[in-house]
């Protein structure tokens, strides 16, 4: 059997009114040499039926049971499962643009590329009207330790890595806030080069159920949240060396 090119990482919970929608979105830039993992952390709707249609298909669409312990735990698990040599996050609910692989596999694994975050356009629920032109405008965007750190720029659906970041980032720790932020971070500290495109790949949708949220907290509650991303990140380093 041939090597697993790109695997895509799907996280899942009561996403059947747009799932399809993505679904449909991110088998148009894939090949049979790809594969699309989903963890469904326990959905009640019809998401579940939804997806399984999709596993007779061409391309691989495996599904797993989340732990049903949340959104970073969810998204670790079908993680832990990925075969590719690259790995693309999804959210259930957005819209990938047709050319979002191939733009990603420009910078993806050349010249020391591990981590890749490229732009996106921020949309209503019915992907009608624009809410924000460009996410990385809007959240002042770049790579480096300290900047994402201080305000995590890292956003989890635009991002894309090496697989052999997974050694390093898994398991992702309960305690602290953003999965994304985690993955970008880690890398950054290994030394891997993180790259941010300025090309909207991907059509983000706003809606009730959202959950990601653009809210910052006050000051202590930001503070807190660094702190116990500091300690976890120590924690992390030292299995590294083990």
């Amino acid at each position: 059997m041939d090597e697993i090119r790109i695997s895509v990482a799907v996280a899942t919970y009561n996403g059947g009114r747009y799932i399809r929608e993505q679904m449909d979105s991110i088998l148009r830039n894939l090949t049979p040499r790809d594969e699309i993992v989903v963890s469904d952390d326990g959905s009640s709707d019809d998401t579940l039926s939804l997806l399984k249609a999709y596993q007779n298909g061409e391309i691989p669409v495996k599904i797993l049971k989340g732990p049903g312990k949340g959104i970073k735990q969810n998204i670790g698990m079908a993680l832990k499962y990925c075969r590719g040599q690259y790995i693309f996050l999804a959210d259930q609910d957005d819209v990938w643009t047709d050319n979002k692989v191939c733009e990603v596999m420009k910078y993806l694994g050349q010249n020391g590329c591990r981590l890749v975050c490229h732009d996106a356009q921020v949309m209503n629920e019915d992907l009608t009207e624009t809410r924000m032109p460009s996410f990385f405008s809007y959240r002042g965007s770049k790579p480096g330790f300290l900047n994402n750190l201080l305000k995590n720029r890292y956003m989890g659906c635009c991002m894309a890595f090496e697989k052999s970041l997974l050694l390093y980032v898994l398991p992702i720790p309960e305690k602290i806030e953003m999965h994304d932020q985690w993955i970008g971070i880690i890398n950054d500290m290994r030394g891997g080069n993180s790259v941010f495109i300025g090309k909207q790949l991907l059509f983000y949708r706003r809606h009730d159920a959202n959950v990601s949220d653009f809210s910052h907290g006050t000051f202590f509650q930001m503070l807190g949240r660094r702190l116990r991303l500091l300690r976890a990140l120590s924690k992390q380093k030292k299995l590294w060396k083990n």
